[in-house]
């Protein structure tokens, strides 16, 4: 056996090695979020944490966000549909990371660094695809075609910048709603 075939062969069992575990790690978080595994707070407890960080409507909000974890991750750990599933979990992750912005770079401070780790681990696999050990690989990549990875690769900036943007319009009409209703308990 060739020094170059083995060379390729370790790579593509680390690449999916990565893949499955970052898919694990998106189903465990999306878990949370549906069902409350893992010490989560379920769709109520994140109903009520989305509405708190304006997403709304929150029971759905909650609904996308844990389903776009488990449901990317699960199809990253096939690696099936990887475009689509890398740039799911990608604007989930990205969106997270935008909430999670003024508290700074660090996890350990409630920042950005987790979230944002995680979303450019997926849309590493929108772009490059899921390797060689993966159904996608195994169905002729049906369903990871070039064109499906740039469509999918060029919706994530999108996509979050909708979600963020709608965050923080409720935001903005919270505060306003806060002011306006202080002012009216002081006549």
């Amino acid at each position: 056996m060739s020094h170059a075939k083995t060379s390729a062969e370790a790579a593509a069992a680390a690449q999916t090695l990565f893949r499955v575990a970052l898919g694990g790690v998106l189903i465990a978080h999306g878990s949370q979020k549906l069902f409350g595994w893992f010490g989560g707070g379920g769709i109520e407890g994140t109903s009520k944490g989305m509405h708190a960080m304006g997403f709304r409507p929150a029971t759905p909000s909650a609904v996308l966000a844990g389903a776009g974890e488990a449901g990317a991750g699960l199809a990253l750990a096939l690696g099936l549909a990887t475009p689509a599933a890398g740039a799911v979990a990608a604007t989930t992750m990205g969106v997270a990371a935008g909430v999670h912005a003024h508290n700074g770079f660090f996890a350990t401070e409630g920042g950005f660094e987790y979230p944002a780790v995680l979303g450019l681990a997926a849309a590493s696999f929108t772009i490059g695809g899921p390797g060689l050990y993966s159904l996608d690989a195994l169905t002729g990549h049906v369903l990871d075609r070039p064109w499906m990875r740039a469509v999918s690769f060029a919706a994530i900036p999108a996509v979050m910048a909708a979600q963020l943007f709608r965050r923080r319009k409720a935001l903005a009409e919270d505060a306003d709603a806060a002011v306006t209703g202080a002012a009216g308990d002081q006549s």
